[in-house]
């Protein structure tokens, strides 16, 4: 009998977050539903439960340290550790008024922006890194999008957003070089311009679709690659 695996997904309760549970639980994991909102939760959690992944919820707000340190104690108490964590939980930030157009950039839209899609994330996994070192096949996951590609360039003029996803590129690239000589592997991905409501639903792929490459990279050999920005299609210009 194989030992049970846990993934942890954040902001996972709608959207790519929960396909990425999907495709999770259907490759045999135990998923914890990371989100704020307690009913949207819940009934994420059903959702998966009736999709027959075994499944948790795990109240989880990015951006408080309270949060996050009870989430990472409550992920231990349900699952006994952590094998998987996707940072997908993330934030567009305001538009409105110029708000990011650069040369009349709203600062404290930039601030929210970074609290959630960076700093988040750094303290998630920061959090859950004890409980990741334990496991036999530790990986971590960003999600993130090719509007941060400084070569690309891709999508409108987001001065918060994508500029948020460029930092969250860099500290993939930091972690990935700070656990070289260790089991944990640690990438980013591109899941696309998903029909999701942080798309207002104009996207072209489906949910299902961009969550495969997040699966794709939980779930890579020990010998995978690290430190990467990927997408369907391979490695994405930075």
């Amino acid at each position: 009998m194989t030992e049970k695996r846990t993934a942890l997904v954040t902001g996972a309760n709608k959207g790519i977050g929960l396909a990425i549970a999907e495709g999770l639980g259907a490759e045999g994991f135990t998923v914890a539903v990371g989100a704020r909102d307690a009913m949207r939760r819940e009934q994420a959690v059903e959702h998966l439960r009736r999709a027959g992944v075994d499944a948790f919820g795990v109240g989880l707000d990015v951006t408080s340290d309270e949060s996050v340190a009870a989430a990472a104690a409550a992920v231990e108490q349900e699952a006994g550790g952590l094998d998987v964590l996707v940072n997908n939980a993330g934030i567009g930030g305001r538009t409105d008024g110029g708000a990011q157009d650069p040369t009349t950039l709203d600062l404290d839209v930039v601030r929210t922006v970074l609290e959630t899609n960076v700093l988040g994330v750094v303290r998630v996994t920061n959090a859950m890194l004890p409980l990741l070192q334990r496991s036999s096949a530790p990986r971590i996951v960003n999600v993130s999008s090719n509007m941060g590609s400084l070569t690309l360039q891709t999508g409108p003029v987001l001065a918060a957003y994508a500029p948020s996803k460029t930092m969250l590129n860099a500290m993939t690239t930091q972690y990935a070089r700070r656990l070289a000589d260790t089991s944990v592997i640690v990438n980013a991905c591109c899941p696309g311009y998903v029909a999701t409501d942080f798309t207002g639903f104009a996207g072209s792929r489906t949910p299902q679709q961009g969550a495969a490459i997040a699966v794709r990279l939980a779930t890579l050999p020990d010998d995978g690659p690290r430190g990467g920005f990927f997408d369907d299609e391979g490695v994405v210009p930075w």
